[in-house]
């Protein structure tokens, strides 16, 4: 007799189904598992073998066969662990053949039993979802499992309480969800003294998603500003926030199982691996780009990241998602994100100082931002220079906007923008308009359009360059509440994109 259960296989954010068939049958006594397991699954056998001992359940002494189908699906991570003995269970004649062909299972075992929390509860949940069966996890595993909805989770702490509910002896209650937090910034701001300009290009940044890169002198506050970015940003959507949860599940990121509404805001040091940023490693992870997906991710220090690791991040920028090839698997994970750089001008930082600079000017800022390739650079939708702060400027009370006043805007004009692209397949904001739709909602009036027309020729801007002008300035006449782009917001959009001011 074949006794069956069901678990998944991650391949990036899916959650591929995977049938856990088990056969004992005479012959040498032995205990094997096939279907392309790593060493986590293959090590299971004899977690298995020691949990139900430590149950009393003496395994015969016979040939016991494990097949992972299918077989020639990669099989890796412990929470095979779980489903193996479900099915071992059902072999035995323990559990019911229609109780174990009608859950899908994930979990670690110890040793004696207990049920360890794996990640990816949540991508999990939703596959069995789809396939119309509850989900058994781990009691750690369940608050984050339960936020599908959709699927009945059953979360035990120990394999003897999954024998005592599935025989009717002790029935677990179903899961409940984890907390809703939203994680409100301390940071505000109107803590920042001066630099409106670039608080200014926050604004806009934050409203349409676009990014955006800070150069200035050490010390002039471009992390400071970049900091507060998440006080300004509006809170995920319920469907952003479980897309973001399920790529967090998989890294092991969701505390307690609880799901937060605020966007990811990722700040990677510079010496990250190509591995950290864009994922990859021995089971394909999620890099930094995927972990900020719907939020942001921060590069302080640009130029001092590894040019390869620079380089990777183009495709990404431009198609929202990374693909990571390995030789036996293709991952496909999700990243669409708002990139906010920073960098010095210089090797020295005090390029525009001509008291501090060192004597190697202008060569050492041109041989240090040339660092960042021109296709990379030309990706940024804003970049603004922040000069310091005077002394004197520090001393005085804060003035300007205060967050919550920013974000209401901010609110205000991404709300406009549901709206507009309300039934526009893979666009949510501005920033992802393109092609007709780039064109139908960013078409400046007349003035607007020759200015653009005047600036493009002028400053030789790409293609890439002028649709990114488009995008800035549409998002710039909505946080005005205009309908048309007009010759102003084209003006203020290619100010953010050049280094010469642009005369309205």
């Amino acid at each position: 007799m074949v006794s069956r259960a069901y678990t998944v296989a991650f391949q990036g954010v899916e959650a591929r189904m995977v049938e856990v068939q088990c056969a004992v049958t005479a012959g040498m006594p032995a205990f094997s598992i096939v279907g392309l397991p790593d060493k986590a699954v293959s090590e299971a056998r004899d977690r298995v073998r020691t949990a139900l001992t430590s149950m009393a359940i003496a395994l015969p002494s016979k040939r016991i066969t494990v097949n992972l189908s299918p077989a020639d699906l990669p099989k890796e991570g412990s929470h095979f662990d779980l489903p193996i003995a479900f099915a071992l269970l059902g072999a035995l004649d323990i559990l019911p053949a229609d109780v174990t062909e009608s859950v899908v299972a994930l979990g670690e075992l110890s040793l004696d039993g207990t049920l360890v929390p794996v990640v990816g509860a949540l991508p999990a949940a939703m596959a069995a979802a789809t396939h119309n069966r509850s989900l058994l996890c781990p009691l750690g595993s369940g608050a984050e499992a339960a936020w599908v909805g959709k699927a009945e989770v059953i979360a035990a702490a120990s394999l003897g309480d999954v024998v005592r509910h599935y025989t009717g002896q002790n029935p677990l209650a179903p899961a409940e969800p984890g907390e809703v937090t939203l994680d409100p910034s301390a940071r505000d701001l109107r803590e920042v003294k001066g630099q409106e300009r670039a608080k200014r290009a926050l604004e806009i940044a934050a409203a349409g998603r676009h990014h955006l890169m800070f150069v200035g002198t050490p010390g002039s506050g471009k992390s400071m500003l970049a900091a507060r970015l998440p006080s300004i940003l509006p809170p995920l959507t319920p469907a952003e926030a479980l897309e973001t949860s399920m790529i967090h599940s998989l890294a092991g990121l969701l505390d307690e199982g609880g799901i937060s509404r605020a966007r990811p805001f990722r700040e990677p040091h510079h010496t990250a691996s190509m591995a950290a940023i864009i994922g990859g490693g021995r089971q394909a992870k999620p890099g930094e780009v995927s972990l900020a997906h719907n939020g942001v991710l921060f590069m302080d220090e640009f130029p001092e990241f590894p040019r390869m690791v620079l380089e990777t991040l183009r495709q990404p920028i431009e198609t929202g998602e990374v693909m990571i090839a390995r030789a036996n698997a293709h991952v496909k994970y999700p990243c669409r994100f708002m990139l906010v750089a920073a960098a010095n001008p210089c090797k020295c930082g005090y390029l525009s100082d001509p008291e501090r600079a060192c004597a190697r000017v202008p060569q050492c800022g041109e041989d240090y931002m040339g660092r960042i390739s021109g296709p990379l650079m030309d990706r940024f939708d804003l970049r603004v220079d922040v000069p310091p702060v005077a002394f004197s400027d520090l001393d005085l009370p804060a003035s300007g906007p205060s967050s919550a006043e920013v974000a209401a805007r901010v609110a205000t004009a991404r709300e406009v923008q549901r709206i507009r692209f309300e039934g526009v397949e893979g666009a949510k904001v501005n920033a992802d308009a393109e092609g007709d739709c780039l064109e139908e909602i960013a078409t400046p009036d007349g003035e607007g359009r020759a200015l653009l027309n005047k600036v493009a020729e002028r400053f030789h801007l790409s293609a890439r360059g002028y649709h990114r002008v488009l995008r800035v300035a549409r998002t710039i006449a909505d946080l005005e509440g205009a309908g048309t782009v007009a010759r102003p917001h084209v003006a203020e959009a290619v100010s953010f994109r050049l280094a010469q001011p642009v005369v309205a």
